[in-house]
């Protein structure tokens, strides 16, 4: 296994539940005498192992109660921030690997939360009280405005890529454009359950998938108020590799760097490539051994099966693109796989080239934009970084 020894971060005296500072991660210490401050992705990709653990608070009979809702970074890759079911907001710093603050959000819950373009505000949505979407700025944990309309828990918060623009999606069967300077949204599309949505890398475009129409809907962001100029069935595109829990329950929708490709990640037997132009099926990822169990956007607990390890929680996503958008790092039950999107595939479907091993389930995860490092989360965090060992 992993040369690099692996810190851990306490629950009792040094951890986000009380806001202590942990052991510090200097990320420039893995990469090594001689090595250069700048590696491909190529170069490191296969070398990925857990190095830092961010233990679960909420203990009970040596178990977490908890569970890690969903990643994301900020614009600059300093600051890592998670939404976890306790009611709390937790932020970290990455290049020294240890927690910042902790923001309460005990009155209305938080998921999905997501930085804005000022590292110091954040948005998020409730999980209890009401729907609507608030804005916060972390630095004294206050509200800057609630974002209300939605009549429905929120399934999806996707930031614009360069302005604090931003969508939702909603169960109550509206997707809402908003712009963090003012209160109302400056748009409103209704659409049958459109869970999730993703911004194209230029900010021009946008998609809409509905997984329970087995659809994915691409928007003119300028033109937004018009039909979608494409459309794609999903199920035509992937029926040659699968005709197997194709619509069971899909968890993410990101576009790749280049904008050629659009991932959709599934809680089914693998994820897919998806052409951006066209919705034909560049890749089926499968999983081999499967993935993890939470519940897809907008799935209710009672469709989903429930079941103890995460079954009934939601998330944001347990596959993500690299940086350069040729890798794309799936959770697993025991740590995370690697597909390689230029790989050769067979019959369309593509199998994990590496296996980045942990004893960990990462049912939620999400990479870097700036730094070779991601991170996994279930009940626990767990900081990854390439092994200048290996």
């Amino acid at each position: 296994m992993a040369s690099t020894p692996m810190d851990l971060d306490l629950p009792d005296s040094s951890s986000p539940a009380n806001g202590t500072p942990s052991t510090s991660l200097n990320i420039t210490r893995t990469l090594g005498t001689g090595v250069p401050s700048t590696l491909t992705t190529t170069e490191v990709i296969a070398n990925y192992r857990p190095t830092k653990l961010f233990k679960g608070g909420d203990q009970k009979d040596g178990r977490s109660q908890h569970y890690v809702l969903s990643l994301d970074y900020d614009d600059p890759g300093e600051l890592l921030m998670t939404s976890e079911s306790n009611e709390t907001i937790q932020i970290y710093k990455v290049r020294e690997g240890k927690h910042d603050k902790q923001l309460l959000s005990k009155k209305y819950g938080a998921k999905l939360a997501k930085f804005t373009h000022n590292s110091s505000s954040i948005i998020y949505a409730s999980t209890k009280q009401n729907d609507a979407i608030r804005y916060l700025t972390t630095h004294d944990n206050t509200f800057l405005r609630y974002f209300e309309g939605h009549t429905a828990a929120v399934t999806c918060l996707a930031m614009h890529p360069g302005h604090d623009d931003f969508i939702s999606c909603s169960k109550d069967n509206t997707i809402r454009l908003w712009n963090a300077g003012t209160k109302n949204e400056t748009g409103m599309l209704y659409l049958n359950f459109p869970y999730l949505a993703a911004w194209d890398p230029s900010g021009q475009v946008f998609a809409v998938g509905s997984p329970t129409t087995g659809s994915v809907l691409l928007y003119d962001h300028r033109n937004f108020d018009k039909a979608p100029f494409a459309e794609f069935d999903v199920m035509e595109s992937v029926s040659p590799v699968t005709t197997n829990n194709t619509l069971q329950g899909w968890t993410k929708l990101e576009f790749a760097n280049d904008g050629r490709s659009i991932l959709l990640g599934t809680k089914g037997e693998g994820h897919f490539l998806l052409d951006s132009f066209n919705g034909t099926l560049k890749a089926f990822l499968h999983k081999g051994e499967g993935g993890t169990s939470r519940l897809g956007a907008g799935e209710e607990y009672m469709t989903n099966g429930g079941g103890p390890n995460g079954g009934h929680v939601e998330g944001s996503g347990d596959c993500c693109f690299t940086q350069d958008g040729r890798y794309v790092i799936g959770g697993t039950k025991k740590g995370a796989v690697v597909w390689d999107t230029l790989g050769q595939t067979s019959e369309n479907i593509l199998e994990p080239i590496h296996v980045l091993e942990d004893e960990r389930p990462a049912a939620v995860i999400a990479m870097n934009p700036r730094f070779n490092f991601f991170a996994s989360a279930d009940q626990d965090l767990v900081f990854w970084l390439p092994d200048p060992h290996a």
